[in-house]
């Protein structure tokens, strides 16, 4: 068992119960490690203590967030992209491809592509000329099954694998850049049509820790009738986490399906929630 599968596992048992307040000793013990290490463990992948974590990951911070969602976002919409962030620290840009590049298929490109473990499990990462234009999670180091993944949106591009490389990218985009730290800026290269290319520069909008409904992001984009068709367009997003579709869940406030698993989304909200609560 990997770290994250061990945090994961705890962040799955925490969703159901958290009300009882279970104590470091239990989470140790379903992580099969003693509570000295596993204390260590949390506390370096979430920057924050079991104690602290188990605070956040609640269903009714989801639905609080929710409730404040529609002001905090166009509040967000109005302001840009300011205030602490680990990944808009990175002053992303989202470019979508010309007709030309969609008919090309990536001929005569090479996409530098790598397996890299993140806080989250592995990530595929693939980086074109023109930026970052696969980012997925994976359950599989197969290489050959990860080069189809990269192929289904540029079929006749090369693909050249430095692992390296895209270990450098993860920790970046993962990392907690100190303050002193200069602003970095980050190309993101999608394939999409232009409605879904709206939905996804409205989901980058979003800030961290804050979950809207999938309503609301379409009420960002022209009407809230188009909801089903903005969740469609969420699901569709190949740029985990860069592009936030983690963020945004139902109506009712419960979290809700995600591309690349339930359990990573829970995982991927709280992480994000602590953060912004300044817990250290």
């Amino acid at each position: 068992m990997n770290d994250y599968d061990r945090i994961a596992s705890i962040i799955d048992y925490l969703d159901g119960h958290h009300t009882e307040q279970p104590d470091l000793k239990t989470l140790a013990a379903r992580t099969g490690l003693s509570p000295f290490h596993f204390h260590r463990l949390f506390s370096r992948w979430a920057g924050v203590t079991p104690k602290d974590f188990l605070q956040c990951l609640t269903l009714s911070h989801a639905k609080e967030l929710l409730r404040r969602g529609e002001s905090v976002l166009n509040a967000a919409l109005d302001a840009g992209l300011s205030g602490p962030s680990r990944l808009h620290d990175l002053c992303v840009s989202l470019e979508a491809a010309s007709p030309g590049e969609l008919k090309s298929g990536g001929a005569a490109w090479t996409i530098s592509a790598g397996l890299a473990d993140s806080p989250f499990g592995t990530c595929l990462l693939g980086e074109s000329p023109r930026g970052i234009c696969h980012l997925s999670f994976v359950e599989s180091l197969d290489r050959q099954a990860a080069t189809v993944a990269l192929q289904e949106d540029w079929p006749l591009a090369h693909v050249h694998w430095e692992d390296a490389r895209a270990s450098r990218l993860v920790s970046r985009l993962f990392g907690r850049p100190a303050d002193s730290h200069p602003r970095a800026s980050l190309r993101l290269f999608v394939r999409g049509t232009g409605f879904q290319v709206r939905v996804w520069r409205a989901l980058l909008h979003i800030p961290e820790g804050t979950c809207v409904s999938y309503g609301q992001l379409a009420e960002t984009v022209g009407s809230r009738a188009m909801a089903r068709a903005v969740g469609r367009a969420v699901g569709q997003n190949s740029l985990a986490y860069l592009i936030p579709c983690h963020r945004v869940i139902r109506g009712t406030g419960a979290v809700g399906g995600y591309r690349w698993g339930g359990t990573r989304k829970k995982a991927l909200m709280a992480w994000e929630g602590v953060a912004d609560r300044g817990f250290s």
